[in-house]
């Protein structure tokens, strides 16, 4: 099974890699990790292995066919994609689903389902996500992506195996990038691969320029933490205010970015050399190691995570604000 596109991860590549050869692949699978460390890469994957027609069964996905090329693509008519528009799934989207799955494929011999965001399902949707996967016909296949796979119901997760994607190490960031990004300088490809903290995506996202969003997270990162280390309440609370017309994905590039500017004031503070080449991130980490005691930057890394993670459920992004302001003055 060619597993070459989706970097690190060796003993989830060996688990598929036996799976394939002695009885093939599973009809539901739940693809489980961090924004950026691969999610959409495995389903692209898997769903080209699913509808391949190029190759023997182990050797799937061939990655040279018509459907494999066509998957790769986004183009296939048999793979179809529901919550890519970053909203909670409904039930009506699930019984939608449920209704096209019985409309036999178009071309390959099997239909592939890839549900983004999966924790977003309420149960009513995820109850009828269950009816499809224990009564769906034999042709059906299903990919459940999600950033927190204990949010599915326990009856949703017996039904599908659960693949866990793990970050990758500096050294696997650095060798995947510099492969897909040949043309780019070397130095720009390794500081981007030491700021994603394993999560390649990010740096992917950050190498391709496809993201205005991450600029504006990076930007308002450096804001953000200017702001905390200035210990100005009324210009804090006037950014966060700001922050109320982010959506919920903005928000969470946001908060992951202010993590690594003062988990790079931490290292400074420790004394250590923190990696940062960027010289206005520098500067702000270093001002916050110079500012801020030790106790101060881990309680806004904590606080920080905990809204990273808010940012996966029905907050509101004027609720996380308030908390953002509230929380991190509570800490001066």
């Amino acid at each position: 099974m060619d597993l070459s596109q989706l970097a690190g991860n060796a003993a989830l590549k060996r688990q598929l890699e036996a799976e394939s050869a002695r009885r093939g692949l599973s009809h539901a699978y739940i693809l489980s990790g961090s924004a950026g460390s691969g999610r959409r890469t495995l389903a692209r994957v898997l769903a080209a292995a699913l509808v391949c027609d190029g190759a023997e069964p182990e050797a799937r996905p061939c990655l040279a066919c018509s459907g494999c090329r066509k998957v790769l693509a986004g183009i296939h008519p048999d793979v179809n994609y529901t919550g890519t528009d970053g909203r909670d799934i409904t039930v009506a989207q699930v019984r939608a689903l449920r209704s096209d799955a019985y409309i036999r494929p178009n071309e390959a011999a099997r239909k592939v389902y890839v549900v983004i965001n999966a924790q977003t399902m309420n149960p009513s949707a995820q109850n009828a996500m269950l009816k499809l996967l224990e009564e769906g016909p034999a042709y059906a296949a299903f990919l459940l992506l999600t950033d927190n796979a204990a949010a599915l119901l326990q009856t949703v997760r017996s039904r599908c195996e659960t693949l866990s994607l793990s970050p990758v190490t500096l050294l696997e960031a650095e060798d995947y990038l510099l492969r897909r990004f040949p043309d780019k300088p070397e130095a720009e490809v390794r500081a981007a691969a030491g700021r994603c903290e394993g999560l390649i995506g990010r740096a992917v996202e950050e190498l391709s320029g496809a993201e205005a969003d991450e600029s504006r997270a990076r930007e308002g990162a450096l804001a953000l933490l200017e702001r905390f280390v200035g210990g100005d309440e009324l210009s804090l609370m006037e950014y966060a205010v700001s922050l109320e017309k982010w959506d919920r994905d903005s928000l969470s590039s946001l908060f992951g970015e202010t993590v690594l500017l003062l988990r790079s004031a931490l290292v400074l503070r420790a004394g250590g050399g923190c990696g940062e080449t960027d010289p206005q991130r520098l500067c702000v980490a270093r001002e916050a190691a110079d500012k801020c005691s030790a106790n101060m930057l881990l309680s806004a890394v904590d606080t920080l995570e905990k809204l990273r993670a808010a940012t996966l459920y029905n907050a509101g992004a004027g609720h996380l604000a308030g908390w953002l302001c509230a929380a991190l003055m509570s800490e001066k």
